[in-house]
């Protein structure tokens, strides 16, 4: 007969001074839940990213005294790390690198995945874990097996995800089982709220003041001159912000044709190169990395151009490509060989990099959630539980004039302690600059939990700060009051007003172009299929019969013409 583990063992939370102050105090937001009448199966819980979320969902089976949990990750790499965490053969699983268990009995894990479990495996289990791939389907071999009473809890990661059909049809399959979504954010990037009430959760604030997660500041840039342009008949076309948010939802071909104006991307370009060197001079730490979210292929391309002429090290990774080579450059990442990397939401749920500490803003954002997932890949600290440690330093870069600007304002199902946090890192549109300017904004972390007043940002001019006489200029006076009393010191605003390129040669620029050259090709081939509407791997092009897809046949064409022309 099965063991109930999670109802018959003692784990050690309370005084566990192993744990992180968010799990023990989730743990209890479950337990002090539970003792109440309970109305509704499903809750939330919400935790900024570097704050033990895994290690949370570990010890809520517990909380629930589970006969059997179900937990359910987004990806293949999120569910592998849960399932490390909840493994007795690991010497770092969870329950005894915190020392939660200290007898040497555990719960018993099972993963699904394809054909390497059965139900006589699942039967045994105290938790079963998987990625949702492995539950879709109207003829999934598991549901099908499994009667409607099999678990009594199910646990998801990335539950903001949860509101998707595939999920409310799993939760439909167990009815009676109760439901935790767990998340960094309530909300999809489609702005749906993520279901359930959230019971708790653990302000940004105050997982900076514990050491949890980077001290982040913004550098907001130009909010006059940003620009998006289109290729259209072979003329460049400016176009508006408004234009590209309306059309980016609804033309699916100008969301792969827009990109950033040139003269746009060189200024974040410039000011994320200027942000990591002066990181890496200050804290003597050479492993710091930029981040960078692009719009789409073509952009990828363009930016990652951008930074190699500069003489930096960029990769990107995109869907388009194969695993092999998005793989080739996760290991470069890894092994501290390149400083960039560029990306189109492909960084984002269970990708862990400590070293990414510079975020440069591309794209534009619809709504909070995925700002927060992208700006999250800088936040985890490089040393643990050192607030003060000046390693833990990031840095989100974006300009003003994008819609990046009003994204706090979702933070309104938020707790208000991360509404003020945000109001203070995405400032409002009153920010004014008169000249080629930026401005460093570093947002309080003493943050009051329980008594909040949300304030927006008040207007800001900067420039050339001369030495002024007060009667001829008390404007000018006041305004430099302004700026001390916000804290700036005369080293940022002398950095503001000096907004420097980053120089570059001849041969740099000549060098990016041509290693950018077979992305060039796959863009344009991309194109021309879609002109033609032919899929990419369609057979429709191999009159020799290969077995080669279209985008292979017309690359390899495009490719031997440029070899040809270059002899």
């Amino acid at each position: 007969m099965k063991k109930n583990l999670f109802q018959t063992l003692k784990p050690l939370i309370e005084d566990n001074d192993l744990l992180r102050i968010p799990q023990r105090e989730a743990y209890n937001s479950l337990t002090d839940y539970l003792k109440e009448q309970v109305e509704e199966r499903e809750i939330g819980i919400v935790l900024p990213v570097g704050c033990g979320k895994s290690g949370c969902i570990t010890l809520a089976p517990f909380a629930f005294k589970s006969i059997r949990t179900l937990v359910v990750a987004p990806n293949l790499n999120i569910a592998k790390q849960l399932i490390s965490d909840f493994d007795p053969t690991n010497s770092k699983m969870f329950y005894q690198k915190c020392s939660i268990l200290t007898t040497t009995e555990y719960p018993e894990p099972v993963e699904i995945r394809g054909t390497e479990s059965n139900k006589s495996d699942l039967d045994d289990a105290d938790v079963v874990i998987t990625n949702i791939h492995q539950l879709q389907g109207n003829e999934n071999r598991w549901l099908a097996n499994l009667p409607s009473d099999y678990f009594d809890l199910i646990l998801f990661d990335e539950g903001h995800h949860s509101v998707a059909s595939t999920w409310q049809n799993l939760k439909s399959h167990f009815p009676n089982a109760f439901i935790v979504n767990f998340s960094a954010t309530p909300l999809r990037s489609d702005g749906q709220m993520m279901a359930g009430e959230v019971i708790y959760s653990f302000p940004v604030a105050r997982a900076i003041q514990e050491g949890y997660i980077k001290r982040i500041k913004a550098l907001v840039l130009n909010p006059k001159t940003l620009k998006y342009v289109r290729n259209e008949d072979g003329r460049e076309i400016e176009v508006p912000l408004e234009e590209v948010i309306r059309l980016g939802e609804e033309d699916a071909q100008f969301r792969r044709s827009i990109v950033t104006s040139q003269e746009t991307l060189i200024t974040i370009v410039d000011a994320s190169i200027r942000e990591l060197d002066r990181l890496i001079e200050e804290t003597g730490e050479k492993r710091h990395k930029i981040i960078a979210s692009a719009l789409n292929y073509e952009h990828c391309r363009q930016i990652v151009e951008a930074y190699r002429q500069r003489g930096r090290k960029a990769e990107y990774i995109h869907s388009r490509e194969d695993s092999k080579e998005n793989d080739r450059v996760y290991k470069l990442l890894e092994n501290h060989e390149i400083e960039v990397i560029v990306q189109v939401r492909k960084l984002g749920e269970g990708f862990d990099h400590v070293f990414l500490s510079v975020a440069a803003v591309f794209s534009v954002f619809q709504n909070l959630s995925p700002f927060v997932q992208f700006v999250g890949r800088i936040m985890r600290v490089i040393k643990q539980n050192a607030p003060h440690n000046i390693v833990n330093q990031g840095t989100v870069i974006f300009h003003a004039g994008s819609n990046v600007a009003n994204r706090w304002s979702d933070f309104k199902n938020y707790s208000e302690a991360d509404q003020e946090y945000f109001d203070q890192l995405l400032p409002l549109d009153e920010l004014d600059f008169t000249d080629n300017s930026e401005i460093e904004i570093t947002p309080r972390v003493d943050i009051s939990i329980n008594e909040i007043n949300i304030k927006a940002q008040s207007g800001v001019s900067i420039e050339e700060l001369q030495l002024i006489d007060s009667d001829d200029d008390p404007e000018a006076i006041r305004a430099i009051e302004y700026l001390q009393n916000r804290g700036y010191s005369p080293e940022q605003v002398k950095r503001t007003m000096e907004l420097q390129p980053v120089p570059t040669t001849k041969v740099m620029k000549r060098q990016a172009a041509r290693s950018s050259l077979d992305m060039r090709v796959k863009t344009e081939v991309g194109k021309i299929l879609g002109e033609h509407n032919l899929n990419h791997e369609g057979r429709e092009l191999d009159k020799q019969r290969l077995n080669k897809s279209n985008f292979v046949v017309l690359k390899s064409a495009i490719d031997r013409g440029i070899y040809r022309g270059a002899q």
